[in-house]
C-alpha cells in the first residue's frame, strides 16, 4: 500500500513545491491549504495529489482534515508566514497574534489531530518546517522570532515525548527562500519592498531546493532520524551576513 503524506500550507512556495516532490516520490498526497481552488488546479496537473481544504487556525477545519483521512504516514508542518518588519516597540499585537496562531498553535492542532495516525503507520515522520529565525534572532523580526522558535521548541519536545514510539520528528530550517508571496506576504502586498529582500543576492534558495531537502529527510531508513537540517544559500553565512552582487 502506497504511504500518504499531508502537506499543510499547500498552494503555493514551499508546500505545493513538497506536494509536486512527494508525489513524484510515490506518496499518495493530501495537499491542504484554505486557497481550494489552487489546490484543485494542482491535484488536476499532478497524478497522486488529492486537494482538502484546511484553516490550521480552526480546530474543526482541522478536525475535518483528520477524519478524511484512512492513514496518515508522514505530516509535513509547513503552513506558517511572516507580517511585519516593526520593531518589539511598535509591533502590532494583532500582527504576532496571527504569527503565533498559524505557526505555532495551527502546527499544534494538526500535530495533536494527525500523530495518531502517524503512530499507526508503523514508521510515521513528523516533519516541522521552521526557519533559522527559530535558532538565531534578528532585528526588525521580533514577532516570526518568536514564532518560530516556539515551534522550534515544540519540536525538540516532541522528539523527546516520543523517544520508543514508531515515529520520526524532523525539523528542516531553511534560511533565504525566494518564493512568490513570503516577502510579499512580510510586506503587506508591496511588491517593491518585497523584491529588494532578494536584490542582488546570487542564487537564494528556491522552493524546489526545500522541498528536495525534506523528501531527503522522510525517505531515510525507518531508523534514521535527520533531528535538524539548517540550510542557507552559499550567498547567507548567517542572517546578518549576506553577500550581493
Amino acid at each position: 500500500m502506497k504511504r500518504t503524506a499531508v502537506v499543510t500550507g499547500a498552494s503555493s512556495g514551499i508546500g505545493e513545491a513538497t506536494a509536486r516532490r512527494l508525489a513524484a516520490e510515490g506518496f499518495d498526497v493530501v495537499a491542504a491549504a484554505r486557497r481550494r481552488e489552487r489546490l484543485e488546479a494542482l491535484a488536476a496537473e499532478v497524478p497522486g495529489i488529492r486537494a482538502v481544504t484546511l484553516d490550521v487556525t480552526s480546530q474543526e477545519s482541522v478536525d475535518e482534515l483528520a477524519s478524511s483521512l484512512d492513514r496518515c504516514d508522514v505530516l509535513i508542518n509547513n503552513a506558517g508566514g511572516a507580517i511585519g518588519l516593526e520593531p518589539v516597540a511598535s509591533g502590532d499585537v494583532a500582527d504576532w497574534q496571527r504569527m503565533y496562531d498559524v505557526n505555532v498553535l495551527g502546527t499544534l492542532r494538526v500535530t495533536q489531530a494527525l500523530l495518531p495516525r502517524l503512530i499507526e503507520s508503523g514508521d510515521g515522520v513528523l516533519l516541522m518546517l521552521t526557519s533559522v529565525a527559530g535558532l538565531v534572532s534578528y532585528e526588525g523580526g521580533g514577532g516570526y522570532n518568536a514564532a518560530k522558535h516556539a515551534q522550534t521548541s515544540m519540536t525538540e519536545v516532541l522528539r523527546l515525548e516520543l523517544v520508543g514510539r514508531p515515529v520520526r520528528v524532523v525539523e528542516v530550517a531553511p534560511g533565504l527562500v525566494h518564493t512568490e508571496e513570503f516577502s510579499l506576504n512580510r510586506f503587506r502586498g508591496d511588491s517593491a519592498a518585497a523584491d529588494e529582500v532578494y536584490q542582488g543576492v546570487p542564487g537564494p534558495l528556491t522552493a524546489h531546493d526545500v522541498a528536495d531537502a525534506i523528501a531527503w529527510c522522510v525517505t531515510r531508513p525507518a531508523h534514521v532520524n535527520i533531528d535538524r537540517l539548517v540550510m542557507r544559500p552559499r550567498a547567507q553565512a548567517a542572517q546578518h551576513k549576506l553577500h550581493r552582487i
